[in-house]
């Protein structure tokens, strides 16, 4: 394995305490996604079965886990989500329990998904939430990442969406073509027609597809106590990711086997020492994976 696993040390990187399982994160799709972005972090695309998708039932099981675990937020990711054969019986399934975002680069959502989606939004007690991914606001900006064309029918997806009276997170990855004024970038999402823009930029991960794309981490971090309000904002302090092979510490450490803590969502409920380079992007780049 590339990468991450070798750019390990035999230092222990700083501790996180485990505090409580707030946000559950399932892996839905595994690695499978109708597009094959340049900067995937965990590199999926169509043919990608490094990590299998979940069956409806495994999905199931992780919610009722989480919820006897006492979790308040749940994410589909992938992948992509909108792939998954049975992903209307599973989102109903999560929203009987707690709010639910779903991770998307939105190319599947077509006007009945979008029309499903504002139903099960009206009609549910807990919140339906969807993260878009666009990265810039010219196909200039996002297709050299994401791939011809994707641009154009992104932004149609969000104006769908708008129409139905949804309002998506849109999430941009600060690549290097990508504008990165919030203003600019709230305004253009506000022009789509949402009625309440949000935008969430993130920084780019460089391990997956990203790592061949550009460049990997050179360093890890040493072991030095985190600050207390940086280790308790983490993501592993409060958040764990089911996927059809185990639970692992977060959604950016799929693809490596040291990142798996256990079979079981009550297993994985511990204490952790961030070994891995890529944790430096969410420690001192203040990279945020929930909403």
């Amino acid at each position: 394995m590339t990468g991450l696993v070798q750019l390990q040390s035999n230092r222990a990187g700083p501790s996180v305490r485990f505090r409580w399982l707030d946000a559950l994160w399932i892996q839905v799709t595994g690695t499978l996604c109708n597009i094959a972005c340049l900067h995937c972090f965990i590199s999926c695309g169509p043919k990608a079965t490094q990590v299998p998708m979940m069956s409806a039932e495994e999905i199931e099981r992780a919610l009722s886990d989480g919820r006897d675990l006492g979790m308040r937020q749940v994410y589909f990711t992938g992948g992509e989500p909108f792939l998954h054969p049975e992903l209307r019986r599973v989102v109903r399934g999560a929203l009987a329990i707690a709010p639910l975002t779903i991770i998307t680069n939105g190319l599947l959502i077509d006007e009945a998904t979008a029309g499903w989606l504002a139903e099960e939004s009206a009609a549910s007690r807990y919140s339906l939430d969807l993260r878009v991914s666009l990265d810039g606001m010219t196909a200039a900006q996002n297709d050299p990442v994401r791939g011809r064309g994707t641009f154009d029918l992104i932004v149609e997806s969000l104006a769908r969406l708008a129409r139905h009276g949804l309002s998506p997170v849109v999430t941009v990855v600060e690549h290097e073509q990508v504008e990165s004024s919030r203003t600019l970038f709230l305004d253009f999402v506000r022009g789509l027609g949402i009625r309440q823009p949000r935008v969430k930029f993130l920084p780019l991960l460089r391990i997956g597809r990203e790592e061949r794309r550009t460049h990997g981490y050179e360093e890890i971090m040493n072991d030095v106590p985190l600050l207390p309000e940086v280790e308790a904002s983490l993501l592993c302090a409060s958040g764990r990711i089911v996927t059809a092979q185990g639970v692992y510490t977060c959604p950016i450490l799929i693809e490596h086997a040291t990142a798996r803590i256990s079979d079981s969502l009550a297993g994985a409920q511990r204490d952790l020492q961030l070994s891995w380079a890529a944790c430096q992007t969410c420690v001192l780049d203040g990279l945020r994976c929930n909403t």
